[in-house]
């Protein structure tokens, strides 16, 4: 009876297999088996950190089954699966089986989670991991393991730790862990798994909807508008025609032809500047090229991409071009206004961003296109995939053409610059390869376009000089082509409004008496004048300062000294009555976090609540009533209203744009422009235009709001934009006749590109000062760095071929080399806090065990010795043939080898009468973490806080050891 129940056992274990191996956490299952063997259990450790989780669940299971078994071996068994959480693998042995659809539903579950991994690490990985935990889909184990690993290496490998164990739960994780990402504000990770109550069930449809057929690309883009898995206006578009796959979701122009990519136009013709600059593209050179907004760069870019895929096509070769851009709108504009049209009939054009679900598949995306636009970071995302071996990614080799646009933000620690490194690094490898004789990786052609490339801040034309050849460098560009504003088409006409000081300030006096008043409760002094950009950083730093040492009653105030401050650059610029709004505002949401829905009582509010709250209170009614005196506001308003009415009253159709510092500001200024009646008799219609990004406490404008106001710009239904430096960059906005900077003091490269937007014959660009913005002061430096960037370009022109490609390979050197100190950085930075027990080290002969870091303690800050028992044990001594060398309070008196194969591991030192076997780490294989890291060449590559070598307590033992001896 005992041999049938056995044999049974086994064979359900057998049965079951191919399930277990996927639900088992090893690890864990490890931890709470006793009949298996020390040694056994080693075995299936060193696999697990060798070959992975399921490998290791093959021998385990092997273990576990394997003959003779110890008495209720199944029930240890079924007993260490429930304990260390795996009880649907501990179902399955217990037959307690689900039912085939639940069973398909949670595979389809499982897979949909595999697909949509690259998306889901993005999640805020400690916010999800406490309420998984809490509901029940972790471990405390699980939990305490994700949240170490998202610590030591970061929230992406947290993230897939965290996936890799919910996905082993029973059916019905998966519309809990869906919950959960509604829960923690991951509203477009909860659209992306289909969120809704029946998850799971839709789970199955959603994945053959993104399965569907590998010839047809669904989109389905996540914005306010995309339908649910439900909807039944849902509809799953394949065609023949690729460009037909680019409609489904994606919300395009309220242009009829724009949602279809516009219409299909004819050859592409250039002026004859434009075919200048084009030139040594054409011939296959990487080149910048440097032509201010709105002459016409991304047409350029259009015809050298034509021109790129015909010579290849011509040739019998493929051709691959990669269009990267800095801002998700750029992708949709680039797509539909320039590089569909024109290509459509003759290349596959298609377009991913981060708002849309195909930067899943990316890499089948570049497979079966000719043309990509894309963000940048989802391109470096796959490159960097393919390089760490995570799957199969994209490589550079992959392509043969890369357009970057805005390049002059290829430098530092930017996205487009991590691509570059790539490139220049394998560069530098294929001389290299080609001196060996060996086939280079073949790289593709690099296409850079910019308004200005800026000078970096520097002072001198020498250093304006050294910037752009380093973006030259860093795009690796043969040459900088350009021609200036001014050669082709009259520059704006340019004025600086002043304004003069409010003679009187009522309300911004008591918004400053108020934050003093905070200031002497709280017990801060400030470091520089309220309302400014200064003291706004110094509020800023305070406010995380108390938040880090938990000083809730300075927390607490500097929250509100920074919507003050936000309240006198309000006042400042826009008028006292959005000032006082922003602040009522501010502190009725405040009140209404302290009182329940249902019966409005008081939560909790502190002492410093109380006294925030009653000091807005004390001083509200003068506030307001000072609001209603228009002799009290500022000059810089009435400056902005008398010239925008100058600009609509003297041009036959006026159409202008407002830059503005803040989303707030842009907002205020919209509505008092669309209140003021002076504004609406001489026909302007205003609207604002503002950022997407979710940094401000501001909600941002998604890209489908953004395009709508650009497109009633563009049709003439607005006439007056007002815009945030979103609107500077790379936006295609339509000619402009006027242009207004009001407060918004930025670089020589914001300017350029401001001015640019004026492309309109008899176009003025007027800066409006504001008091505390130094706008004036910083549009004389930037007019001044503008004249020392062209001087700069020319003086590169004019270098010869031969100096210039000198000075561009010292840079490159130099680059690679920074980024490779910088790196070593990084890693030491995280060896730093890694406890000695987390090290181990092999001996790099015969990759014997040595000793871990526990074992190892530091002499003089300098000596890394090893005076354990069991390490004696494990090497060899060799006498120092040499001179003996002496060193103040030690000598060395021989060498250590290994016993088994004979490497040298280091040397034997005598210090103070004692001898200490002292290690040379690049005799050993050194794992930190279970992460095996390259050769280390000495102690201070490895920057481990080993203990110090404590001599007495060593001493005495050897003492002890010595009278114990002489006993005997």
């Amino acid at each position: 009876s005992s041999f049938t129940y056995s044999t049974t056992c086994e064979l359900l274990i057998e049965y079951f297999t191919p399930r277990l191996r996927e639900y088992i956490a090893v690890e864990r299952v490890l931890d709470h088996i006793h009949f298996i063997e020390a040694e056994q259990k080693e075995q299936i450790a060193q696999k697990l950190r060798a070959e992975g989780n399921n490998l290791a669940a093959d021998l385990l299971i092997s273990a576990v089954i394997k003959k003779p078994h110890t008495p209720g071996w199944f029930r240890a068994f079924v007993d260490a699966l429930r304990h260390s959480g795996c009880e649907y693998a501990a179902d399955y042995i217990q037959v307690k089986l689900p039912e085939p659809e639940v069973e398909a539903e949670n595979d389809y579950c499982v897979r949909l989670v595999e697909i949509l991994s690259p998306s889901l690490v993005d999640i805020n990985t400690n916010d999800v991991c406490l309420l998984c935990f809490s509901e029940g889909l972790l471990t405390q184990n699980d939990s305490e393991i994700i949240t170490a690993e998202t610590n030591n290496r970061g929230n992406m490998n947290g993230a897939r730790e965290l996936l890799k164990r919910i996905v082993r739960g029973r059916p019905g994780w998966f519309s809990q862990f869906v919950e959960i990402l509604r829960k923690t504000e991951h509203q477009f990770l909860y659209q992306l798994t289909g969120g809704s109550p029946d998850s799971d069930k839709q789970a199955s449809f959603f994945l053959k909807v993104f399965l569907f057929n590998s010839n047809s690309i669904v989109l389905l883009c996540a914005d306010e508008k995309r339908p649910s898995l439900t909807d039944e206006s849902m509809e799953i578009e394949t065609a023949e025609d690729p460009q037909d796959e680019s409609t489904g979701f994606t919300e395009h122009l309220s242009n009829p032809e724009a949602a279809s990519g516009g219409p299909e136009k004819a050859d592409i013709s250039l002026r004859d500047y434009q075919v200048d600059v084009a030139k040594p593209a054409l011939e296959g050179e990487n080149i910048i090229i440097c032509l201010p907004t709105g002459s016409g760069k991304t047409r350029v870019a259009v015809y050298i991409t034509k021109k790129h895929l015909d010579g290849r096509r011509a040739e019998g070769q493929s051709g691959k071009v990669v269009v990267l851009v800095n801002k998700v709108p750029l992708v949709e504009q680039h797509y539909s206004t320039e590089f569909l049209p024109f290509l459509k009939h003759a290349y596959k054009v298609e377009r991913v961003s981060g708002d849309c679900q195909l930067k899943i598949s990316f890499t089948e995306i570049v497979k079966h296109n000719d043309v990509i636009i894309c963000t940048a970071q989802i391109l470096e995302n796959f490159l960097e995939r393919a390089c760490s071996g995570e799957d199969e990614g994209v490589k550079l080799s992959d392509l043969t053409l890369i357009i970057i646009d805005e390049c002059h933000h290829t430098q530092k620690e930017g996205v487009y610059n991590h691509i570059m490194m790539r490139y220049l690094k394998q560069k530098h490898k294929n001389k290299r390869l080609k001196k060996e004789q060996k086939e280079p990786v073949p790289l593709p052609q690099i296409l850079g376009l910019t308004a200005s490339p800026g000078v970096g801040g520097a002072t001198k034309t020498e250093k304006a000089v050294d910037h752009i050849l380093q973006i030259c460098a860093n795009l690796d560009a043969s040459n900088i082509m350009t021609r200036r504003l001014r050669e082709h088409k009259k520059e704006p006409r340019k004025t600086t409004v002043t304004v003069e000081d409010r003679k009187m300030d009522p309300f911004g006096d008591v918004i400053k008496k108020i934050m003093n008043a905070i200031h002497n409760h709280a017990q801060l002094i400030p470091t520089s004048d309220l309302g400014s950009q200064n003291y706004e950083q110094w509020v800023v730093q305070t406010e995380r300062k108390a938040a880090k040492e938990e000083d809730q009653k300075v927390r607490v105030c500097a929250e509100h000294l920074r919507q003050y401050n936000e309240g006198l650059n309000l006042s400042n610029t826009i008028r006292m009555c959005d000032a006082f709004n922003f602040l009522n505002k501010f502190y009725m949401e405040e009140l209404k976090k302290k009182t329940t829905t249902d019966q409005e009582q008081i939560i909790k509010i502190t002492e410093s609540e109380r006294f925030l709250f009653n000091l807005f209170k004390d001083n509200k009614q003068e506030l307001q009533k000072l609001t209603e005196n228009p002799a009290y506001e500022n000059d810089s308003l009435s400056k902005l209203r008398t010239k925008i009415l100058q600009e609509f009253s003297t041009r036959t159709e006026a159409r202008g744009i407002v830059f503005i510092k803040t989303r707030r500001s842009a907002i205020a200024l919209s509505q008092w422009v669309q209140e003021n009646t002076k504004f609406a008799d001489i026909g302007v219609k205003a609207s604002h235009v503002i950022g997407g990004g979710d940094q401000s406490v501001v909600k941002p404008m998604t890209s489908a709001e953004q395009k709508d106001v650009l497109t009633k710009f563009h049709n003439g239904d607005i006439n007056l934009l007002i815009a945030t430096t979103v609107a500077e960059e790379g936006l295609d906005i339509p000619a402009c006749n006027f242009v207004i900077r009001y407060g918004v003091a930025t670089n020589e490269i914001a300017m350029i590109q401001a001015e640019g937007r004026g492309r309109a014959e008899d176009s003025s660009y007027t800066v409006v000062e504001v008091k505390n913005s130094g706008v004036a002061e910083k549009e004389f430096v930037n007019e001044y760095r503008k004249d020392m960037m062209y001087k700069a370009i020319d003086k590169i022109r004019t270098l010869k071929q031969e100096d210039y490609d000198k000075k561009i390979t010292e840079f490159q050197y130099q680059a690679i080399m920074e980024e490779k100190v910088r790196n070593k950085k990084k890693k030491q930075e995280v060896i730093k806090n890694e406890s000695p027990s987390k090290v181990k080290f092999r001996c790099r002969g015969c990759a014997t065990h040595v000793c871990t870091g526990d074992d190892i303690q530091i002499i003089e800050d300098m000596h890394r010795v090893n005076v354990t028992a069991q390490f004696s044990k494990r090497f060899i001594r060799r006498e120092n043939t040499s001179r003996k060398e002496q060193l103040l309070d030690y000598e060395v008196n021989g060498f250590i080898a290994c016993k088994d194969c004979g490497q040298k591991w280091g040397s034997i030192m005598s210090y103070r009468g004692v001898e200490c076997p002292c290690l040379d780490v690049k005799n050993f294989v050194v794992t930190v973490s279970d992460k095996t890291i390259s050769k280390f060449t000495k102690w201070s590559e490895l920057p481990v806080k080993f203990p110090a070598f404590d001599y007495a307590e060593h001493a005495r033992q050897m003492v002890e050891s010595s009278d114990d001896d002489e006993t005997e």
